[in-house]
């Protein structure tokens, strides 16, 4: 059980600013950033992006809203919160294990993405020199190439970023993860338009309309749909444990659906943008959008180090990826950090490390794969955990929160909780989380399943 210090603990943001905040610098990260843009690039561009906004809010964020509203009632990390709601409803305590599986989630997906995050301070680097400067393709992608081959170099930069990440972490919920959250978000806001308007005045807006807005009916595949419902819950920051333990933090009678929908409306906008700062950029320099996950590190340097002030331009870039993969990262760590500080009692600055040192060894064994023979064998770990976690564990947190939120735990437990939203509001949302969410990401499962 969570005492009545560790209560006290958790009630630690005093506003509700504070609060979407968070919830904005979990959802913005380096999944609308690096994975929406080639994900884009991969699946048709307009057509994507539509199917992707309209699952964003038909599933991501009924099931957004559902995690506020656990961490809301139970006041503590994933554990403990949905231990106490089912308590309330008269439920099995075997829902808590849900609570596990989330943040066992969250730990793999930062496994991954503190090695694309060490990229972005790596090129970071690159960028600020003349190495790239007016560089062919070929050299670009040997560039990069050389970096997945250097499991050292590698090691470096992820090992700079998670020792960021912990120190920040290690302050605690309102000196570290708030302070963290009122940075993030104005920092990438101010970078991301400096891009905008480079990007405008210096790229080929008019093709880069075409790609973006331009739906195609022949682009509505099976493919393309499943990748939109898996990224919309994906860059969301739902099926982690954030949403549970931001709902814990927050302040009461905050209003759940309003500040959730806010969120979503603030990552759409943001991951519009983004395509907005990078393809312009690429079409001038007649390169192909889908060039998959690498776009970010291969086409992406070339278009700058080939454009009027690129190298500044292109330093602001990955000094944005690095704000958003910051602010993602510690909404992936901090519900392990709750759980771990509470389940074992254990101070915040030793969870801290803990969490921090499961997620270097996974970051240290993605990058050691990514060589040329791979780790103890294995290769291509960074695909196969990104395949688990999008395609698999998050849609079924996914589907047993909306089951246990949805169908299981009594309304009367959960209406107080969103009291500021209306009786049609609250209607529409269960039924959501109900009828709809439940199938949409049982075929995201199934369709993973089936690889």
């Amino acid at each position: 059980m969570v005492n009545s210090r560790q209560q006290r603990e958790l009630k630690q943001w005093r506003s509700r600013t504070t609060f979407v905040l968070a919830l904005s610098s979990a959802a913005v990260g380096l999944g609308s950033l690096w994975r929406f843009s080639w994900m884009m690039g991969q699946y048709g561009g307009g057509a994507f992006m539509l199917t992707y906004v309209a699952c964003l809010f038909l599933l991501a964020v009924p099931i957004m809203c559902a995690e506020v509203v656990l961490g809301a009632y139970g006041r503590g990390n994933p554990m403990a919160a949905i231990r106490h709601v089912c308590d309330r409803s008269l439920l099995y305590r075997y829902w808590q294990w849900l609570g596990l599986l989330a943040c066992v989630t969250g730990l793999l997906i930062l496994g991954y993405q503190s090695v694309v995050a060490g990229w972005s301070l790596y090129y970071l680097e690159v960028m600020r020199g003349d190495e790239l400067s007016a560089a062919s393709p070929p050299i670009v992608a040997a560039h990069f190439q050389n970096l997945l081959e250097s499991p050292v170099l590698q090691l470096k930069w992820q090992s700079i970023f998670l020792a960021v990440l912990v120190a920040v972490l290690a302050f605690g919920v309102r000196r570290g993860l708030g302070a963290l959250v009122w940075l993030v978000v104005p920092v990438m806001i101010t970078l991301l338009g400096l891009l905008v308007k480079y990007a405008l005045d210096n790229g080929d807006l008019a093709a880069a309309r075409e790609f973006l807005f331009n739906v195609q009916m022949v682009d509505f595949t099976r493919e393309s749909v499943l990748a939109a419902m898996g990224h919309a819950l994906f860059t969301l920051g739902v099926g982690v444990g954030a949403g549970i333990v931001y709902g814990a933090y927050a302040p009461s009678r905050i209003p759940i659906g309003r500040s959730v929908m806010a969120v979503a409306v603030f990552d759409t906008i943001i991951a519009v943008l983004a395509g907005i700062a990078i393809f312009p950029v690429i079409f001038v320099n007649n390169l192909a959008p889908s060039s998959g996950p690498g776009l970010l590190f291969i086409t992406v340097p070339y278009a700058f180090g080939n454009a009027p002030q690129g190298e500044l331009f292109g330093s602001l870039f990955f000094a944005m990826t690095v704000v958003a993969a910051l602010g993602f990262s510690a909404a992936l760590m901090e519900p392990a950090v709750s759980m771990l500080q509470q389940q074992l009692r254990l101070r915040r600055v030793t969870a801290v490390l803990i969490a921090g040192a499961i997620a270097w060894l996974l970051a240290w064994a993605v990058s050691a794969s990514l060589g040329p023979r791979g780790w103890f064998g294995m290769q291509h770990l960074m695909h196969k955990l990104d395949f688990l976690t999008a395609n698999i564990l998050l849609p079924l947190v996914c589907l047993l929160t909306a089951v246990l939120v949805g169908w299981r735990l009594n309304k009367a437990v959960l209406r107080p909780k969103l009291a500021r939203e209306s009786n049609l509001s609250f209607s529409l949302w269960h039924a959501l989380l109900r009828y709809i969410a439940p199938v949409a990401i049982a075929l995201i499962v199934l369709a993973g399943l089936n690889g």
